[in-house]
């Protein structure tokens, strides 16, 4: 229920404190997304009423969907909306330089486009204003065109977030590509152009407020660390640990607003401690100028090194970090490792911006691939084969294998289909074999002496009609069992006759050794049981 009211405030009259009230009515109520409202209404207090019922019956249709509720803010200049937009980015701990550059930006297009409300924004006025900045007399290039593009799309995107708005107009629009026109691509330098810029820079004379071995200093620091310049800009030497060889950079300085620590090198970190030997923990260590490309720019030419190479691409301070994830791949570091001392939220922003190759290493590259003039394999000849190629000589073998081992795989017992007459007749004939003498300690006994009929060069066949041989069973324990084979699903029956072997027998009172005797239905039996 929206309510009249008049606001109460304390004035000092005289001295003392004096409690008034405003002259004109002020209206509460709440908006459709149930957030309370203070609107100055009028000093007739009818009137006032009458408003703050039109507005208490705007907000339930807008909450119905009857009604906009976005008319307010659509009426509201936008230089409004955009001085709230500025207060926001403030909060969020965004860069005073951050929020100016957007701001100005997104003001900018505002001012050129001519849009003084939130209906007045329009897609089509917005890219022919920004085609005009690209090939007009500012002539900007696609990274510029993007920023601008990405700028007034986020402060479209924090008016529908802020709830002023129901869908961002500009939300559709996307960017240039940028890799069509680099108008400042930067470069690695190689190790030897950094060691005679260092040299040249330590015995050159003072530039911008700096003496040369301070800026070889500066530029060894930033190469190592690849440290940003402004954050190089905020050390001080308490920033400096030289027992365990780091820097730290505060989150105030930090482009992702966290405090981060960097390893050094120990020769690096000793070379420091001279250098910033009798200072206060407090000083600043670079007096670095407020544009150090232009000092760096200097530096290079005294030492022969060309700010922009052959390719178009230039060496300017921010190269130097550039330098440092090249070295860091150049040298096999892992990618991942590379992307945390680089400090990027991306790894694709380490590999594909701040890696680039140094010379002679493509050519390393390349010299890494077969020799393709070396002869195939086909034409390779094999010593000791009457100069057979290698592939005739490994057939030549395969032919001769055969004939010189015998065949190692037990063949199918051939007495199942033969008449019963003529297999017992042959399972006698095997039961005459030689006994062998037992193994004793691990090797044979010259003395002949009695063994077990288990122990002997071929097995003892199972007499025929036993047991009748059965089409489609050939798998069962008992038929595998009666005819030899191998029993794989029992590994411990097949081991079993290996164990009953080297059981020595028993001696009679005659110290004679007998045999030991086994059942044969007891080992079917065995098996049959260890198969399940």
């Amino acid at each position: 229920m929206a309510g009249v009211f008049k606001r109460k405030y304390t004035k000092i009259v005289d001295g003392k404190r004096v409690k008034k009230q405003s002259l004109c009515l002020y209206i509460k109520y709440k908006d459709a997304d149930g957030i309370e409202r203070r609107v100055k209404a009028f000093k007739d207090k009818i009137a006032s009423k009458q408003l703050a019922a039109k507005l208490e019956k705007d907000s339930v249709l807008a909450k119905a969907g009857v009604v906009d509720r976005y008319k307010e803010h659509r009426m509201r200049p936008l230089v409004e909306h955009l001085a709230d937009f500025e207060q926001s980015l403030s909060a969020k701990g965004n860069t005073t330089k951050h929020t100016e550059q957007v701001v100005s930006r997104v003001r900018k297009i505002i001012e050129g486009c001519k849009f003084r409300t939130w209906t007045d924004i329009s897609a089509s006025k917005l890219q022919y204003y920004l085609a005009d900045l690209r090939n007009g007399s500012e002539n900007i290039s696609a990274q510029t065109f993007n920023f601008y593009l990405q700028n007034i799309k986020q402060f479209c995107k924090w008016m529908v977030q802020d709830g002023r708005a129901s869908e961002s107009p500009l939300q559709h629009l996307k960017g240039l590509n940028v890799r069509t026109d680099r108008r400042h691509d930067r470069r690695a330098l190689e190790p030897d152009e950094v060691r005679r810029l260092l040299e040249t820079t330590t015995a050159a004379p003072e530039r911008f407020g700096m003496m040369g071995y301070q800026r070889a200093m500066l530029y060894r620091l930033a190469i190592e660390t690849g440290l940003r310049a402004k954050e190089l800009r905020s050390l001080t030497v308490s920033s400096f640990d030289f027992e365990n060889c780091t820097v730290t950079i505060e989150a105030a300085y930090s482009k992702h607003r966290r405090q981060d620590m960097l390893p050094l090198r120990p020769d690096t970190a000793k070379e420091l401690q001279s250098f910033l030997a009798g200072k206060m923990s407090d000083v600043q260590v670079f007096n670095m100028p407020k544009k150090p490309a232009k000092m760096l720019r200097a530096d290079l030419v005294e030492a022969n090194i060309p700010y922009v190479d052959d390719a178009g691409r230039y060496a300017d301070f921010h190269s130097f970090r550039h330098t440092t994830g090249s070295w860091l791949a150049a040298n096999n570091v892992h990618p991942k490792v590379a992307q945390s001392i680089m400090r990027h939220s991306d790894i694709n922003l380490t590999m594909s911006r701040y890696t680039h190759t140094l010379t002679g290493q493509e050519s390393e590259a390349v010299l890494k691939l077969p020799d393709l003039s070396l002869p195939s394999s086909q034409k390779q000849i094999a010593t000791g084969t009457d100069n057979m190629s290698v592939n005739e000589a490994e057939i030549s073998l395969k032919q001769l294998t055969p004939k010189l081992t015998p065949k190692s795989a037990l063949t199918a017992y051939s007495g199942c289909n033969r008449p019963a007459a003529i297999v017992t007749s042959l399972s006698r004939d095997r039961e005459k074999v030689e006994n062998h003498n037992t193994l004793q300690n691990g090797r044979l006994d010259s003395k002949s002496e009695g063994t077990s009929p288990l122990v002997t060069t071929k097995k003892p066949m199972r007499p025929a009609g036993f047991e009748p041989a059965t089409s489609g069973l050939g798998n069962r324990c008992s038929i595998l069992l009666s005819y030899e084979r191998k029993i794989l699903k029992c590994p411990q029956y097949n081991n079993f006759e290996l164990e009953l072997s080297t059981i020595p027998a028993r001696k009679s009172a005659s110290s004679t050794r007998t045999s030991l005797k086994i059942p044969l239905h007891f080992l079917n039996i065995y098996g049959f049981l260890l198969a399940f």
